[in-house]
């Protein structure tokens, strides 16, 4: 045999690295983006993630910290911070958390201790994971062993239902087991919550009223959801990588009241070094949102409805119709008669259309799975952050119906979405777009 034939070397798969990142670059260059739990970066917050800041650490609070070398550190921490209260009009902001999931950890690590008790929509009704019970693994209940009742959630208004949540809250008063927190927010959040129909009962017992923006913080920061800090909410948690268009990170904002639990919950409590590229870019995400974000979250809503009545009116069964679909950038829909969740999320990709599947509020009790459920879930940030209006809508749902319902070849279609999307390149609503919004950069 001769030396070195079939041999794989570390060389190889350092460059089959390489190859792959590339790939991917180029295949989100043809595909319509529908996740919506996503959205693309600025070239200006991808720059920041490529400096020095990802290789230091700063541990503690800017002006504070455990490492030296921190100089311009501290400086881009505290104008993320000035940045992000601006926006949020909040009095306290922590941009620590280095997710989503970590921000929530640090509003139960703050306002709860293990064995209390905590209100959250179920995961079928919207609820993310990081709510979800020890039973089923989720982050309250496993990671900090809070006892977790759920929330009812009126599935034709997919929304919190008001008058049952009331009962379910007096009822567990009355059981001795009072909430210690109650978590509004969700994954799947068409709709604002009713913060102020129950703030009083709630605070009326001591309890903590908390709010997961991860899905909605850019909308909120654009004006065009709601204002959980001034409806009632004592502390909200966040991502920065959704309708909030900066990198994978997270924060918290409260009142100046909350800020030494908060801080202390932070550091040393949940993180130690906390991501400093990513600061920096949700720094310069910051300073997008308050220069474009009043029309980007505008043109979210806009989209969303259009999205969502066109693919109705196409044969699909998109819910709350009667609401107008949705208030936000994401619409679910009951896939049943086409199949399920799981499949047609599948099939779409295969197209270049990428969505995800998503249990409906009733599918546990009806035997579904959330491997294969019998919802999709749609948004529609990134696709507005790449220029996209109405007229784009009607023809990205036209796109799903061949796929769908009728049944078209499957590249056929693949080859007209990569058609349609050579027109949307750039990213818009940032100070600089000389680089294309998925152009893979070299710095080797």
């Amino acid at each position: 045999m001769q030396e070195g034939v079939g041999i794989v070397t570390s060389q190889d798969e350092y460059n089959h690295v390489f190859d792959l990142l590339q790939q991917h670059h180029k295949w989100f260059q043809q595909c319509i983006p529908l996740i919506a739990s996503e959205n693309i970066a600025s070239p200006a917050v991808r720059e920041a993630l490529t400096t020095d800041f990802g290789n230091r650490y700063a541990e503690g609070w800017p002006g504070e910290r455990v490492y030296a070398g921190c100089r311009f550190i501290d400086q881009v921490e505290f104008q993320c911070i000035k940045l992000m209260k601006k926006l949020f009009k909040a009095e306290f902001v922590d941009v620590r958390p280095i997710s989503g999931v970590v921000a929530n950890l640090v509003v139960y690590t703050a306002f709860t201790e293990p064995g209390d008790t905590m209100m959250a929509l179920s995961i079928p009704a919207g609820g993310h994971i990081t709510m979800g019970k020890k039973k089923l693994g989720g982050t309250a209940g496993a990671v900090h062993g809070l006892i977790v009742e759920y929330l009812p959630l009126d599935y034709k208004e997919l929304t919190i239902d008001v008058d049952r949540a009331k009962n379910r809250i007096k009822k567990l008063v009355g059981e001795g087991r009072s909430p210690k927190l109650v978590m509004f927010g969700a994954s799947v959040f068409p709709f604002p919550h009713p913060i102020k129909d129950l703030a009083d009962i709630i605070h009326s017992f001591g309890a903590t009223i908390g709010y997961d923006a991860a899905h909605v913080a850019g909308l909120i920061g654009g004006g065009q959801f709601q204002d959980p800090l001034r409806e009632g909410a004592d502390v909200v948690s966040l991502s920065t990588h959704k309708t909030f268009f900066g990198p994978q990170h997270g924060g918290v904002l409260s009142w100046e009241t909350n800020a030494e639990k908060i801080k202390r919950a932070a550091f040393p409590g949940m993180l130690s070094n906390h991501h400093l590229h990513a600061v920096a870019g949700v720094t310069v995400a910051c300073a997008e949102l308050l220069e474009f974000g009043k029309e980007y979250a505008s043109q979210i809503v806009k989209n969303a409805k259009a999205l969502a009545q066109a693919l109705y009116e196409g044969g699909f069964n998109v819910l709350a119709e009667h609401k107008g679909f949705t208030q936000s950038h994401v619409m679910l829909i009951d896939i049943t008669k086409h199949g399920d969740g799981g499949t047609i999320e599948e099939t779409l990709e295969k197209a270049n259309i990428i969505i995800n599947r998503n249990l409906l509020p009733w599918d546990i009790k009806e035997g579904r799975h959330f491997m294969h459920p019998g919802g999709i879930r749609l948004g529609v940030s990134e696709i507005t952050r790449l220029g996209m209006k109405e007229s784009e809508m009607t023809e990205i749902a036209e796109f799903v119906a061949r796929v769908i319902i009728r049944k078209e070849p499957l590249e056929k279609v693949k080859a007209d979405v990569m058609e349609f999307r050579k027109d949307y390149q750039k990213v818009h609503y940032c100070f600089e777009n000389a680089t294309e919004a998925y152009k893979y950069i070299k710095i080797r």
